[in-house]
């Protein structure tokens, strides 16, 4: 079974990274193309143009000194910004090809975005040195540094909100409106080590207004910053075997969650091999799918939400003994603006 074997009939995207996707992410709004970028455990970022065809055409890639954890794309789609294990972040712009480093902490960049405020634009970085920066990219030195209380594991920003989800459990939150500010910390409702972080909006309004996160436990938990009523926010179980015959179920991480940009609805995709489309305010699953032969890692939507990423390679979640060098790593793409709509009841 090694080899492009989708069960769901998904679109392969062409030269796949050598190792397991760490991050995946689509070029913006202000770009005519879709381009589609993914940084690797192989120490590279690639980036790929997407044809309305769906046909993937590989433009080009860059090296980091390590490991990539994270990418994030400027905001005119010019550049992209490249976290990594060997503690820098690296700006690649893409006309030149060339890459200058533009950020720095004292340990592995766990995640990176990029900030566009009406009076600012500016790099955000968070660590496992247990700091938060921002960053002008113009300069070698943070514009400011915030402590945190443990190492970061996952954030998002959705202007002029940030969520950094710790190793302690607790999510910290932050307005960046004028001069990034820290709100509101929270403690998770999860149990277990938080693995993704995603902001979503709010449908009429369309400012962010809370987060999902997932964790190693085949949970996600959605919560609104400032709750109506406390029983907006709730849990939800995902990523688990249906159960055997003696009661014992195989619980698998959720290792990436995306809001759909138009629908609002969400994506989960899990250690499991599997990937799931929800609908949070209706609280049901919208759509499970056929489980691949080895987890998935990272999931995306394009900017319309017509294309649904999402990258399969080994997450080393069984240990080493499960490692099979022989299968391969892959990006998958599948259209999916009818599958995230929420149902009319």
């Amino acid at each position: 079974m090694f080899g492009g074997t989708n069960p769901n009939k998904d679109v392969e995207v062409a030269s796949p990274p050598d190792d397991t996707v760490s991050a995946l992410k689509f070029s913006p709004p202000s770009v005519p193309q879709t381009f589609l970028a993914a940084g690797s455990w192989d120490c590279q970022v690639r980036c790929w143009e997407v044809e309305a065809s769906g046909k993937t055409v590989p433009k080009a890639a860059q090296s980091m000194g390590g490991p990539v954890l994270d990418v994030a794309w400027h905001d005119d789609g010019s550049k992209i910004f490249m976290a990594s294990t060997d503690k820098s972040v690296k700006c690649w712009d893409l006309a030149s090809n060339a890459a200058v480093q533009v950020a720095a902490h004292d340990a592995p960049v766990k995640t990176c975005h990029w900030v566009k405020a009406p009076n600012y634009t500016c790099l955000m970085t968070a660590s496992w040195d247990k700091t938060l920066k921002f960053w002008d990219t113009r300069s070698s030195v943070p514009i400011m540094s915030l402590n945190l209380s443990e190492r970061c594991y996952c954030a998002d920003v959705d202007y002029p909100m940030a969520a950094v989800g710790l190793a302690d459990r607790s999510i910290c939150l932050y307005s960046l409106e004028g001069k990034p500010a820290e709100v509101k910390r929270v403690d998770s409702p999860l149990k277990y080590q938080h693995r993704c972080l995603a902001i979503f909006k709010d449908k009429k309004t369309k400012q962010p207004t809370g987060f999902a996160v997932g964790s190693v436990e085949g949970r996600v938990a959605i919560q609104y910053v400032n709750p109506a009523n406390p029983k907006d926010n709730f849990t939800f179980k995902c990523h688990r075997s249906s159960g055997t015959n003696n009661g014992y179920q195989d619980i698998y991480a959720v290792n990436d969650v995306a809001f759909h940009p138009v629908h609002g609805t969400l994506a989960t995709v899990g250690s499991d091999g599997s990937f799931s489309f929800w609908d949070k305010d209706a609280r049901t699953k919208l759509k499970s799918f056929e489980a691949l032969d080895q987890p998935l890692t990272k999931c995306a939507f394009n900017h319309t939400g017509q294309i649904f990423a999402y990258a399969m390679g080994y997450d080393w979640s069984k240990g080493h003994e499960s490692y099979n060098p022989s299968k391969k790593n892959f990006i998958y793409l599948r259209p999916s603006f009818d599958d995230l709509k929420p149902r009319t009841t």
